[in-house]
């Protein structure tokens, strides 16, 4: 067979792509375990920072998983509120589960106000403890902005009532305009801000404006995200969608009733 004959070339580019795709599998199956990590570590990391217990946007593996010993993660049937014991946590992927009918569960359009239409009729729940005592619960949310879907978390205190900390950790929001909701100055102003009223109802909102002590129901209110109106409503939308009585509301008040009379961090 000649060296430059069409039936050698063709030989040679068969064996090196049979080589090529048995190293790309190779690497893909040894890396596999890596990225679950990795995934994994970057969940923890994007909780704790929403929670405001660590600051260091870039922690080390380290700090993490320090920092997370104080965090206990359940899983929720949203339905009822209760906790569940059929999934395993470390594994449990709600977009996942949200895109198999068995474990999905399609929102009533006039209920939807984070505007995913669909989620998963189970999700994970964090509680934060500090010397023993509750110190915080973190809700993974997620709701439709201008351009993406905002997944992130939002921290509050034991009484499910008052704003701890938001962090949106995935988005694909316009920078200097809806990618504003990863402006740290922004993201403070949500500390202490009342998530529910009275009687449990969601009631934050992100303003239009700048919020001043003179604006009404100021203290469920943080400054609007300036040109940026639909991610503002988004951001409005999907804290109340999770909050409320079609996803998290009956785990908050499983949560509310076991906590009377008990100490919990103020």
């Amino acid at each position: 067979m000649q060296k430059d004959s069409p039936v050698r070339t063709i030989l040679v580019a068969i064996l090196l792509c049979f080589v090529c795709s048995i190293l790309v599998t190779s690497a893909a199956v040894l890396l596999r375990s890596k990225q679950e990590k990795n995934k994994i570590l970057d969940v923890k990391k994007n909780l704790l920072l929403a929670s405001g217990i660590i600051q260091n946007p870039k922690p080390t593996e380290q700090e993490i998983l320090e920092a997370y010993e104080t965090v206990r993660a359940e899983i929720v049937d949203l339905s009822s509120g209760e906790t569940v014991s059929t999934f395993e946590i470390e594994s449990f992927d709600e977009r996942k589960m949200s895109k198999d009918p068995k474990h999905s569960y399609k929102i009533p359009v006039d209920k939807d106000t984070a505007g995913i239409k669909v989620r998963a009729k189970y999700n994970l729940a964090y509680k934060i403890f500090e010397n023993d005592e509750l110190s915080m619960i973190v809700l993974p949310v997620n709701g439709k902005g201008l351009w993406s879907t905002l997944y992130g978390f939002i921290a509050l205190a034991p009484d499910t009532r008052i704003i701890k900390g938001i962090g949106f950790y995935e988005h694909a929001e316009t920078p200097g305009l809806g990618g504003e909701v990863d402006n740290v100055l922004w993201k403070n102003q949500w500390a202490g801000k009342l998530a529910l009223d009275e009687n449990y109802q969601p009631i934050f909102q992100v303003n239009k404006g700048v919020v001043t002590p003179s604006t009404v129901n100021h203290e469920s209110k943080v400054d609007g995200l300036s040109g940026a109106t639909i991610t503002s409503n988004g951001v409005t939308g999907l804290v109340r969608y999770w909050l409320g009585e079609d996803a998290y509301g009956p785990y908050l008040e499983k949560l509310r009733q076991s906590l009377k009379g008990k100490r919990v961090k103020t």
